[in-house]
Parts: structure tokens; C-alpha cells; sequence
């Protein structure tokens, strides 16, 4: 049995540890785009028509980084990840546009820490785009609540 200062100072334990712990980051991040895309579509249901190409808009760049983060995901993993809705989305527009607002902008810290966590250049640059793209999802979520 390790000692607590062996445990930390084995390279081959800690590697191993960080690598799974990000693996489920990123399934969460995961699981987060893909339920955002099923909150989103049913926000777009409800929505007044002056918003609704912004929202397939956000849509689509949720669609893109699930795929993106699926890729990482098989690429580390040698897996398909497993996709589940993990927040149910509000069922009328105003709180929905609130819950939107408010994940879009907690997402944005997640994904930041996340590039701060790899030392991949192609999964740092995945997660910095998608913070920036969150960030910019946030904002529209925000003019809809106005």
C-alpha cells in the first residue's frame, strides 16, 4: 500500500489519475452539449420568430462541439461516449431562456478550465473555441430575457 507521499510523487499513478479524472470532464461536457441541444430545440418551439434563427444558430454550434468532444472522447478512450440529457430543460420560454443564460455562462468557466487542464494544443484550442462560443450564446440568451 502506498504511503500518502508515495501516492503522490508515483508520475505513473498521477498521469493515470488526471487522465481519468478529465476523461470525465469531458463526458460531462458531453452529457452538457447534448442536453443543451434537446433544451434549445424545445426553446425554438416556443420562441417568438425574431429569435429563431439565432437560436438554430446556437443549436448548431452545440451540435458541433458535441461532435468535437466526441472525437477527443474516442480518441482518448478508444470508446463511444455515452450520451444523456442531465439537466431537464423548463417548459416555458422566459425560464428557459433564464436556464439557458445561466448554463451558458457557468459552461463558459468549465470549458476554460478544461483547456487549462490539457496539454493537448488541438484539445486546448477545442475548449477555448467553445468557451468563446458559449460566451457569445450567453449573451444573445441574455438580449432574449429583455
Amino acid at each position: 500500500m502506498y504511503s500518502h507521499y508515495q501516492y503522490i510523487n508515483d508520475p505513473y499513478h498521477y498521469r493515470t489519475s488526471s487522465h481519468d479524472a478529465f476523461i470525465n470532464y469531458l463526458q460531462k461536457a458531453i452529457n452538457g452539449e447534448f442536453s443543451a441541444i434537446s433544451c434549445y430545440e424545445q426553446l425554438a418551439k416556443m420562441a417568438p420568430k425574431s429569435q429563431l434563427n439565432r437560436i438554430f444558430e446556437i443549436i448548431n454550434d452545440e451540435k458541433m462541439h458535441l461532435q468535437k468532444f466526441s472525437s477527443i472522447y474516442i480518441n482518448m478512450t478508444g470508446k463511444k461516449p455515452t450520451y444523456s440529457i442531465t439537466e431537464e430543460c423548463p417548459n416555458n420560454y422566459r425560464d428557459g431562456v433564464r436556464f439557458a443564460f445561466n448554463d451558458e455562462q457557468e459552461t463558459v468557466d468549465f470549458y476554460l478550465d478544461l483547456a487549462d487542464r490539457s496539454n493537448d494544443p488541438y484539445v486546448k484550442e477545442a475548449f477555448r473555441r467553445a468557451a468563446a462560443d458559449e460566451q457569445n450564446h450567453a449573451v444573445w440568451f441574455l438580449s432574449f430575457m429583455q
